[in-house]
């Protein structure tokens, strides 16, 4: 992936939280920032209150639209055309930043073309959007500076995750809102940990601190620190293993904190595989529908009954104190791990404690390298943190980016279609999304007052669409993919566009995600959850 996006690896943010408020334009993409991640809406909300201009750009009518100066309501699986007619916008009217883009960038001559292919009659047509609003939009982000970008999963889980990523790379670098405060690419992480998890090489390409599996020098170094050989082709993403263990090349799997019997997308396909498998673990600190189809289930412990470190999606590196006892035969995740090594004859793995494990991590980890169990008492670092009298970085990129060459790299982009396509027989999108009360499906459904707050899925439909398929609100209906089906209760909203239904995944009794698009971006492997075809039909009151 090049440029900016390739420095972007960590998928963490480039800013801190707390550099939103000050920022004096906002573009919000992807996200319904105050369902998903209340905290950083405040922020939003706060720079709102001090004159920041807001732009949001979802298929739906978020709550965050309340506060925009403009809302760009574009089809799911357009981001790209939409992205490009603002860029268009920006240089024919010439407002992007020359300077920064000869002194720190490169590629810009050929991205510039790209730009050929998305006039704003072409945009609009594509997008749904009118000119004059796209318009609107990137004079904002270009003139109110610093301007900041938000995305979240409606950027990434598309057929062109990838090529959206990209665009927003290309946005950053051609206004210069990049490597100072109160601007920069921020996605937002999902659960706590997301980024520890990543930053500790739980991905199949690198190993901790994003340092690739491909690299011989970083082979050779953590072959001399563990004391074993290490391959250096990197292994299958979380959903090509699924597809692994349906074809019986994986006969053995091993789950943790993973719930795919709900989250997966094409959940039957994943239950398919899971049942294939000859042997299934699942760690987890709930006996979770993922967990009873396993042989053995390890009981982890909560986030309570623990001692370590959370990452979080700001790069913030954060104590965790034990705060209760343990519960029945819950262990920590990393003393688990440890014990089963050693059953396996594996050496290296005599720690005692989470901080000799993080000694480990600072010695072998360089962004981590000044970050310690003592330092930490003290309070928070944000990496990289490259020795012990750093204080941490707040922003990323102020003077180079992570490139060969250290300079920002433009990408042309093409616009491709999404794979799942609406017809005749699915002639209406489904997309999914979260709600303010539950995250994922393992913790909040097994808290009584979120349940209290919403216990039952429920399909948002818009009042045209309703009408002509006559489903008054209320009423349960049944949605059909091309991979599955559901019964669920529908919600006559103007909060979704005519011909886009959305729902979300949380509750068992009604898996959405049996429905999904498991079709994926070339290049991350990110199944297409965001963009199905469906059809609906009503059931009797």
């Amino acid at each position: 992936m090049a440029g900016l996006a390739a420095s972007l690896g960590s998928g963490a943010m480039t800013n801190a939280i707390s550099e939103l408020g000050s920022a004096s334009a906002i573009l919000a993409i992807g996200t319904n920032t105050t369902a998903t991640h209340p905290i950083v809406a405040l922020q939003v909300k706060d720079a709102v209150r001090n004159g920041s201009k807001l732009i949001v750009a979802n298929p739906k009518e978020i709550e965050l639209c309340r506060f925009a100066d403009v809302f760009l309501q574009h089809k799911p699986g357009t981001d790209v055309p939409l992205l490009m007619g603002m860029m268009r916008v920006i240089v024919e009217e010439g407002l992007h930043d020359k300077s920064f883009i000869e002194s720190r960038c490169e590629d810009f001559n050929a991205s510039e073309k790209s730009l050929a292919e998305f006039d704003l009659n072409t945009v609009e047509k594509i997008t749904g959007v009118p000119q004059d609003k796209i318009i609107q939009a990137a004079r904002i982000y270009a003139t109110e500076t610093p301007a900041s970008i938000i995305y979240c999963m409606g950027i990434t889980q598309h057929v062109q995750g990838t090529d959206n990523v990209l665009a927003i790379s290309n946005l950053a670098l051609l206004t210069g809102n990049i490597g100072k405060p109160s601007s920069g690419v921020n996605p937002l992480r999902g659960q706590n940990n997301v980024q520890g998890a990543c930053d500790m090489g739980c991905l199949p390409n690198v190993y901790p601190g994003y340092q690739a599996v491909t690299s011989p020098e970083a082979k050779a170094k953590f072959e001399s620190a563990w004391g074993v050989a290490l391959s250096d082709t990197a292994g299958l993403t979380h959903t090509k293993i699924f597809d692994a263990c349906y074809e019986g090349t994986i006969k053995a799997l091993y789950l943790v904190g993973e719930n795919p019997v709900l989250s997966e997308a094409d959940a039957s396909h994943a239950i398919e595989a899971m049942k294939k498998v000859d042997f299934l673990v699942v760690q987890d600190i709930f006996m979770t529908e993922t967990a009873e189809l396993a042989d053995v289930v390890l009981p982890a412990v909560t986030f309570a009954e623990k001692d370590g470190t959370f990452t979080n999606t700001e790069r913030r590196v954060q104590r965790v104190r034990k705060a209760i006892a343990s519960v029945g035969d819950a262990k920590s995740d990393w003393w688990i791990t440890c014990q089963l090594a050693k059953r396996l004859k594996g050496k290296g793995f005599d720690f005692s404690s989470s901080a000799e494990i993080m000694e480990e991590i600072s010695t072998l980890t360089p962004s981590y390298k000044g970050i310690t169990y003592t330092r930490l008492e003290k309070g928070s670092l944000q990496w990289p943190c490259p020795s012990e009298d750093h204080s941490g970085t707040p922003f990323l990129h102020a003077e180079k980016f992570g490139t060969d060459s250290g300079k920002g790299k433009f990408k042309p982009l093409t616009y491709r279609k999404s794979a799942e396509v609406t017809d005749s027989e699915y002639p209406i999108l489904l997309t999914t999304d979260r709600s303010l009360y539950h995250y994922h499906s393992t913790m909040t459904r097994r808290v009584y007052g979120l349940n209290v707050l919403n216990n039952e899925e429920l399909m948002n439909i818009h009042p045209e669409d309703a009408s002509v398929l006559g489903i008054e609100d209320g009423q349960m209906v049944k949605v059909v993919s091309r991979r599955g089906e559901v019964e669920v209760k529908a919600l006559v909203t103007e909060n979704c566009p005519q011909g886009t239904v959305s729902m979300t995944f949380h509750f068992f009794e009604t898996p959405t995600n049996v429905l999904t698009c498991c079709e994926l971006d070339p290049v991350a492997n990110t199944p297409t959850t965001k963009v199905c075809a469906v059809r609906i039909e009503g059931l009797n009151s």
